[in-house]
């Protein structure tokens, strides 16, 4: 696999436009934004600015551009299949997708759009990005895993061995975890308990960090997905509920979920790809949810009332 000399990412949200900032600070050629209709005028109008410093990220030119070497994908799952139509004229034969969405079914869906082998498993974690209109700020730039499943082809680990190259010249941190599916229900099991109850609790991090019956409650919905994860082998573990905890308590207690600044600004959240997606398993499963059902009822009613 060929080095990997610029990027395109799909989605210039808080995630998005953090990353792009990040390569474009080494080396401004190096990253293109994909954008269509109003958006792309808005951002060609507006631009960006992330930790306080103007930036004129690039808007690819469908029809001019070659393929994109790699798409870093950071939309809302809810906006994925639109940006899965927006970002095929970048897709050529080499190209190489990571998605950094939420949940655990965004590499299924690019997949089965543009192929298994173009596709690893991916995430950032520790992330603490907030934008309100076209300003970004972030104090921690977190981290992105990647990775095929185990027993990968040689083919695919040389694929992620070129991403990780790219992203380590362009001051992207960045690991990639010997097992991949559990590090992305690791992360799974922390959205679906933290992102969901400080959106129904409108409780920034310090509120998990300081209140027991808060922590009780990240608890009881982390034994869900821990159950789920028994019934699919996907490998976590009783002590993960712990890790999530000490990182937890890591944070800044200020620091405020990607859901409950949706909440806040009364936008769709993703409720479907967590509490839709554990309610969905455990049917197929026979696990039972109840945390999960009443947070998906809750959000639920929560964007109805935004809708009013």
């Amino acid at each position: 696999m060929r080095d990997i000399r610029s990027a395109l990412v799909v989605g210039a949200g808080a995630i998005g436009a953090a990353v792009a900032s990040r390569i474009y600070g080494v080396d401004p050629a190096a990253v293109a934004i994909c954008a269509e209709g109003e958006r792309r005028e808005r951002y060609r109008r507006d631009g960006f600015v992330v930790n306080g410093e103007a930036y004129d990220f690039r808007i690819a030119e469908p029809g001019a551009d070659a393929p994109a070497e790699l798409i870093i994908v950071a939309v809302k799952d809810y906006a994925l299949d639109e940006a899965i139509e927006a970002m095929r004229p970048f897709v050529g034969p080499d190209t190489t997708i990571v998605s950094l969405l939420n949940g655990v079914s965004s590499e299924r869906r690019l997949r089965e759009a543009f192929g298994e082998e173009r596709v690893p498993l991916a995430f950032i974690i520790g992330i603490d990005a907030l934008r309100i209109g076209n300003r970004i700020d972030f104090s921690s730039p977190g981290v992105v895993r990647l990775g095929f499943e185990k027993g990968a082809s040689a083919d695919r680990r040389a694929r992620v061995q070129a991403v990780s190259r790219f992203l380590a010249a362009h001051d992207v941190p960045h690991e990639l975890p010997e097992d991949m599916e559990k590090a992305l229900w690791f992360k799974f099991m922390f959205n679906v308990a933290m992102n969901q109850w400080s959106a129904v609790l409108r409780g920034s991090y310090g509120l998990f960090q300081r209140s027991a019956p808060a922590r009780e409650l990240l608890a009881a919905t982390m034994r869900e997905v821990l159950a789920l994860s028994d019934a699919l082998g996907k490998g976590l573990a009783p002590s993960d509920i712990d890790a999530i905890f000490a990182t937890l308590d890591g944070l800044n207690g200020a620091g405020r979920t990607s859901m409950l600044q949706d909440v806040d600004a009364r936008r769709r959240t993703e409720v479907d790809a967590f509490a839709g997606t554990v309610l969905r398993l455990a049917e197929e499963t026979g696990v039972a949810a109840p945390m999960n059902r009443a947070l998906f009822l809750a959000l639920k009613a929560i964007e109805d009332a935004a809708s009013f």
